[in-house]
């Protein structure tokens, strides 16, 4: 293959399509798939079962597909997808996933993973998500598309980062972020709604009034978080975007320490979660 550096090593059984530019000393691992037009640079190390779409781009001195860091993992046949288009930047490390969890990481397409962030096992990353530099995501993390997480922040295991959130810098992300919303602090809360991101989307003027309003009504006020969901589902007339933020609320408050997706854990024979 003319695009692969003399240096980097192809282990039989791997597929990389022909047009995959392979940079010095990469290694691909014999039960790796590359689809076309994607670059690998410098000191990629890409292992596991991991199977990558098209034109994307690793930078360099990346680890995709190693194990998990779980010391449940037992070397199950476990796996990682990679959509199309996504910017992967400087020692970015993303596992695979578990037999505990979905026995696979995903990550879609158009995302950026900024340099040193770290993507665990059983992850989910939809589309159009930004990572800044140093951002730690623990296992079983699901981050929404359009959402943003500012440099070094850390998102604990099971935390579902909702679709146009922003996560500021620093932030400890330890309960489920809600969509549209802007969250920050250490321990992380809603801070208001992310109103310049939600406008460079393009969303409706109205849609973005409503979720202020019941930004307002929902966090600002001292009244029950329940009891106000119920007084604006109420009201009617909420535009799509509000809806789908009282659906999340509720599904918070259903979930374990403000974690949704925690509650959806399956039960070890006694009861424990595992």
């Amino acid at each position: 293959m003319t695009n692969v550096h003399e240096t980097a090593f192809l282990a039989p059984g791997s597929e990389v399509d022909p047009s995959v530019v392979v940079g010095p000393f990469c290694y691909v691992g014999g039960q790796v798939r590359i689809g076309k037009g994607s670059r690998l640079g410098p000191h990629v190390t890409i292992q596991g079962r991991t199977t990558i779409g098209e034109d994307n781009h690793f930078v360099g001195q990346c680890g995709i597909g190693g194990p998990p860091q779980d010391l449940k993992y037992a070397g199950e046949e476990s796996a990682l997808v990679i959509g199309d288009r996504n910017i992967i930047r400087e020692f970015v490390t993303v596992n695979i996933g578990t037999a505990k969890g979905a026995w696979i990481t995903s990550i879609g397409s158009d995302n950026l993973l900024m340099a040193c962030s770290h993507v665990a096992h059983d992850c989910s990353i939809e589309d159009e998500v930004v990572m800044g530099n140093n951002v730690l995501l623990a296992g079983h993390v699901r981050v929404e598309s359009q959402s943003i997480i500012s440099g070094g922040a850390a998102v604990n295991h099971f935390v579902t980062v909702g679709t146009l959130s922003m996560v500021g810098g620093m932030a400890r992300v330890m309960q489920d972020v809600p969509p549209f919303m802007i969250f920050e602090g250490s321990p992380g809360r809603v801070r208001g709604v992310n109103t310049v991101g939600l406008n460079r989307r393009g969303m409706d003027p109205d849609a973005i009034r409503q979720l202020r309003d019941a930004y307002r009504r929902l966090f600002a006020d001292e009244s029950p978080k329940m009891l106000a969901i119920q007084e604006l589902e109420a009201e009617g007339n909420l535009a799509s975007e509000t809806t789908r933020l009282l659906t999340f609320l509720r599904d918070m408050e259903r979930g374990y320490q403000g974690r949704y997706r925690e509650s959806l854990r399956r039960t070890e024979a006694g009861g424990e979660a595992s």
